[in-house]
């Protein structure tokens, strides 16, 4: 480790093979703490590369525990995470919203690193017990059109970096990692990446994959997600566009304090259920279903952003999304 280390501080970059190789014996406990620590800090000074990002997904794809769901034709809302912005959990809110419109999830996820409440947080702490057991995933895919994948149960071998992830607390090359490596490995995507460089890289990793349908977006103000606060970047099978709140049919921006998550898990909760019971405000409300429209256009190619919307729009509203979250934690217990 020594000899990569001092590679990387001299700005080299490894190989696709070496990085593999790298993060194989990161999860196996053959270096230090304080060597680990140190390579996961690296990608937070420099920018990762193609085949670093390549070799580190494909290791932890070997690694993970794989689960066969006899189709692949889900979709996962998952943002890297990483952005520093402390929103509320719009990607799980609008995961709800898709399952409530009749879509099947797979959601990956878990425990918030460098924000306060990630997504496992939230489920947690209103009810859901974790689980990789194939026949209760599919017996919650059934109920509810959704499961939720919590990435630690199927990533036994991270294990030995979770507690040094957790004390460096703050982005690493695993943000980076979490929407690629979905043990479900559905067919449909909605990315959300903290920087445009890495969107760049995810659309270059996406295209390779022939099977897969994928939206990668990246508000331009550093969101991972669709804000609504800036002009969002988004990377999609068929090319690459600029769009607006407008896009959505929002005619204004919006002001960050308007979607921001709450100081601890509990009141992130609490927003969480406000808005599946249609108390939000229509800030949140905006937010969650123009992320769910664009992963529900992400799985119907022909129809336009608008009639996604509206389809995303009336999940929430009639409480379909509420009742796919009732039905999920009840198939859970």
């Amino acid at each position: 480790m020594k000899n990569i280390l001092n590679r990387l501080f001299n700005r080299e970059t490894l190989s696709k093979k070496e990085a593999k190789e790298v993060f194989i014996n990161l999860s196996e406990g053959k270096y230090n703490p304080s060597q680990m620590a140190a390579f996961m800090t690296i990608y937070c000074i420099r920018n990762i590369t193609v085949q670093e990002l390549d070799g580190f997904r494909e290791a932890m794809l070997e690694l993970c525990i794989p689960i066969n769901l006899s189709s692949h034709e889900y979709i996962d809302l998952c943002g890297t995470g990483g952005d520093g912005k402390d929103t509320f959990n719009i990607s799980t809110l609008a995961s709800f919203v898709v399952a409530g419109a009749g879509y099947q999830v797979t959601k990956h996820g878990n425990y918030g690193v460098s924000s306060g409440c990630g997504s496992s947080n939230v489920m947690e702490y209103l009810g859901y017990h974790f689980t990789n057991d194939i026949n209760q995933l599919k017996k919650q895919l059934d109920q509810s059109n959704i499961c939720f994948l919590h990435a630690p149960l199927f990533n036994p071998a991270m294990k030995i970096v979770a507690p040094i992830r957790k004390e460096i607390g703050v982005k690493t090359f695993f943000n980076m990692l979490g929407p690629m490596v979905n043990p479900a490995q559905p067919n449909y995507q909605l990315i959300g990446v903290f920087n445009l460089e890495l969107a760049r890289i995810y659309a270059y990793l996406y295209q390779t994959q022939p099977t897969k349908r994928y939206t990668i977006i990246h508000a331009l103000d550093g969101y991972d997600e669709v804000s609504l606060t800036s002009n969002i970047k988004i990377y999609h099978n068929h090319g690459e566009k600029l769009i607006t709140p407008q896009y959505f049919g929002i005619n204004q921006k919006l002001n960050p304090n308007q979607i921001k998550g709450g100081v601890d898990v509990k009141s992130s909760a609490t927003i969480f259920k406000n808005i599946l019971n249609g108390q939000g405000s229509d800030a949140q409300k905006w937010v969650v279903i123009s992320n769910a429209a664009l992963a529900i256009q992400t799985i119907l190619s022909n129809k336009s952003i608008a009639e996604c919307y509206l389809i995303a729009e009336e999940s929430l509203q009639s409480k379909k999304a509420k009742n796919a979250f009732k039905k999920l934690i009840a198939s859970s217990s």
